[in-house]
């Protein structure tokens, strides 16, 4: 396993998404724990969760419960491991996801959040997505205002703009450490926050890294996704390196900058584990132009 650097803390090139693991379609008790540690036996540091992520108008926090279970059950150190968590958004019984931003209940929800990972405070703490009706300055006031208070260590932003990553370090300075946006070779719409953060010195942990390779959860069950000629060339370069598509995906995301860290969700051991082997495979320069150049559009090339 290789690492980077997360607002100073030394991670995992690759970290684990554990929301496959609480929502819809997730693994039993058993199996969801088994995923976790394989995930720690393979070096990964990196575990990211939400106060959201669980079934549809059930049981709150889940996916937070569950890795605290998971790392009071292991049998190795777990003193290098960072849980980032988010808080901002809900999932009422409709299924839908919603959006509250406004300090009172970010804070609250920290709080609560602190309490269900059964730390003193919370490792990274990230805003998991902006309020239209919220000013968002009062949405990065209450994480400067947690920071202060001694609940989270580490304040981080998701689903954010680079117009609001420029607010939010108004705000926060140096304490801003991450954005945390949808990026993949399916979805490349933040290219301008990759860009950005790789400027600033800012972790940027893309979600559903592997969209076009694999199905994300939110997008339905886990799997292959549907295999279209602009992303065959991950699976021809996976073939000739004897190594998967996916791993061939984290190993081109993280070559896009320093501050890439990758978190593929994962509800089997298995599929961790191949994941985490992509924080150690390097592409050539030849390879990264050749899948580079396979996802140009005709349209961007006019």
């Amino acid at each position: 396993m290789r690492y980077r650097l997360l607002g100073g803390v030394r991670v995992s090139t690759v970290g684990l998404g554990a929301m496959p693991l609480s929502i819809e379609g997730r693994p039993d008790e058993a199996r969801a724990l088994a995923t976790v540690h394989a995930a720690l036996d393979a070096g990964v540091t990196l575990l990211d969760t939400a106060d959201s992520y669980h079934l549809p108008g059930q049981d709150p926090g889940h996916n937070e419960l569950l890795l605290a279970r998971a790392l009071a059950a292991y049998g190795g150190a777990t003193d290098d491991v960072l849980v980032a968590t988010k808080g901002g958004r809900g999932r009422p019984a409709d299924g839908s996801w919603t959006v509250t931003g406004s300090p009172r209940h970010l804070k609250a929800a920290a709080e609560a959040s602190r309490r269900r990972l059964g730390v003193e405070a919370i490792g990274l703490y990230q805003l998991h997505k902006p309020d239209p009706d919220v000013p968002f300055e009062d949405s990065v006031g209450a994480l400067h205002e947690l920071l202060d208070a001694g609940t989270i260590r580490l304040a981080g932003l998701s689903n954010v703009t680079t117009d609001q990553i420029h607010r939010a370090r108004a705000i926060l300075g140096d304490r801003l450490v991450s954005v945390q946006n949808r990026y993949s070779p399916e979805a490349r719409g933040s290219e301008p926050e990759l860009r950005l953060c790789a400027e600033l010195g800012l972790a940027f942990l893309p979600w559903s890294p592997l969209g076009g390779i694999s199905r994300s959860s939110l997008d339905g069950p886990s799997g292959p996704a549907d295999g279209t000629a602009r992303f065959a060339a991950f699976h021809e370069v996976a073939r000739e390196r004897r190594v998967s598509p996916q791993q061939v995906c984290l190993a081109w995301l993280s070559a896009k900058s320093p501050t890439v860290i990758p978190i593929p969700g994962a509800s089997r051991p298995e599929t961790v584990r191949d994941s985490a082997s992509g924080a150690d495979l390097v592409l050539s320069g030849e390879e990264l132009a050749r899948l580079d150049g396979a996802l140009i559009t005709p349209r961007s090339r006019s």
